[in-house]
């Protein structure tokens, strides 16, 4: 497993949070995620053989959320 950060803009609530997490969680590969409203950020598990970072990144934005 490896561990990333990646920030998330445009998260104004717990709503946003809730669906930016629900988005990671159903993605193949990744164990667990941790999403904060404060921060602008996603902490996120995952198992790089089955998605890889920038995978993630892109499950952010089609959420509808920019992720860095």
């Amino acid at each position: 497993m490896e561990d990333v950060v990646i920030k998330v803009g445009g998260m104004s609530c717990q709503g946003c949070v809730k669906n930016v997490t629900g988005a990671l969680s159903a993605t193949p590969g990744v164990a667990s995620v941790a999403v904060s409203l404060e921060q602008g950020e996603a902490r996120v598990s995952y198992d790089p053989a089955k998605v890889s970072a920038n995978a993630l990144r892109t499950v952010i934005e089609d959420a509808g959320f920019d992720a860095d």
